[in-house]
């Protein structure tokens, strides 16, 4: 880390009041920063082996797009899923356990973290290169405090991993005593606590970056989820954040002026699927909490971005867009993707 890089994190860890969101927004007004989550399967979608060299080429594909943000004079701070990853951290672990200790499963989190970080850093570093912008980026390895009393650690809900038959998710739930849903059809997968974000303990040194023209890879797979102890010590949990709800508190702590998260579809629909189907140009935060209440998003499809991008707004945030990677830029001029005001 460099001098300038120390200096901003000591300066920006002393004692003091946190800054207002009005405060917030006023020190980046000039600098439009935004932050983009990407989705797990951006860089790792189930019709790949999951080798290396498919994920890095995948993430050369999804930073291109970024290239004309970057250009358009956009601050980024990139977020990240991990579903896909972490879970197969985790499988690998259990069919290994008779000759390998296993690690918990916060420790697997930050391994897909630091790894997806890594190939993401690494990436978009080269892509910028090839354009002629010269830029820094760096991954943080990055926790998040959760509440011991959150409900979810007694409904697990969140899906990891790749999907089993029957057969196979009973002989784990013997084994290792996981437990699994049926997933549309599509088989079953393993499901893990997902409470809600409490608090984001590295944005000290996301500032920091930022202050050093730096862009960060930051709260990877929703954060390596910890708890405090009586003694105010920290202490992995066994669960897996959600990354759009870790996103847009970090989106509304930046004072972002935009949170942008990226799925497989253009824009959000009503009625998806349907013959009604309806296709949404803008949304403002009452109508996306109505539609919400209605069940039109359902939780294992958009309803966790329509939820994440309520927080953002409650929490003074601008707006957000919502749209696939292709149409990322296109969707920040206002001629794509659909966009939540409050």
């Amino acid at each position: 880390m460099s001098t300038l890089v120390r200096e901003r994190v000591r300066r920006s860890t002393r004692a003091g009041p946190a800054p207002s969101a009005v405060e917030r927004k006023r020190r980046v007004a000039a600098q439009r920063r935004i932050v983009i989550a990407f989705g797990g399967n951006a860089s790792y979608p189930p019709t790949i082996k999951g080798l290396a060299s498919e994920q890095l080429a995948l993430m050369a594909e999804a930073c291109r797009h970024l290239v004309r943000i970057i250009q358009s004079g956009y601050q980024l701070v990139l977020t990240h899923g991990n579903g896909p990853v972490v879970g197969n951290i985790l499988f690998r672990m259990a069919r290994t356990a008779n000759e390998l200790p296993p690690m918990p499963m916060d420790v697997c989190v930050a391994h897909s973290q630091g790894g997806m970080g890594y190939m993401l850093q690494q990436t978009l570093v080269n892509v910028l290169h090839r354009e002629g912008v010269q830029m820094a980026v760096s991954a943080i390895v990055t926790q998040v405090e959760v509440s011991a009393n959150d409900a979810a650690f007694a409904n697990p809900t969140k899906p990891v991993g790749r999907f089993f038959s029957r057969d196979d998710a009973d002989r784990l739930v013997r084994e290792h005593g996981w437990q699994f849903v049926e997933d549309a059809g599509r088989g079953y997968r393993r499901v893990v606590p997902s409470p809600t974000p409490v608090r984001i303990l590295e944005m000290a040194a996301v500032e920091a970056l930022l202050g050093a023209n730096v862009i960060p890879i930051t709260v990877g797979g929703g954060g390596i989820p910890v708890m405090r102890d009586a003694n105010g010590d920290l202490h992995g949990v066994s669960a897996v954040i959600d990354k759009d709800l870790t996103s847009a508190m970090l989106a509304a702590e930046l004072g972002a002026e935009a949170l942008v998260m990226l799925t497989g579809v253009d824009r959000v629909a009503l009625d998806f699927g349907k013959p009604t189907e309806r296709w949404l140009d803008r949304l403002t935060a009452a109508e996306a909490g109505r539609h919400l209440a209605d069940g039109q998003f359902p939780p294992g499809s958009m309803g966790p971005k329509i939820a994440a991008a309520l927080r953002y707004l409650e929490g003074g945030g601008g707006e957000v867009i919502i749209t696939s990677l292709d149409r990322a830029y296109d969707a920040l001029q206002g001629s794509a993707g659909t966009r939540i005001v409050a």
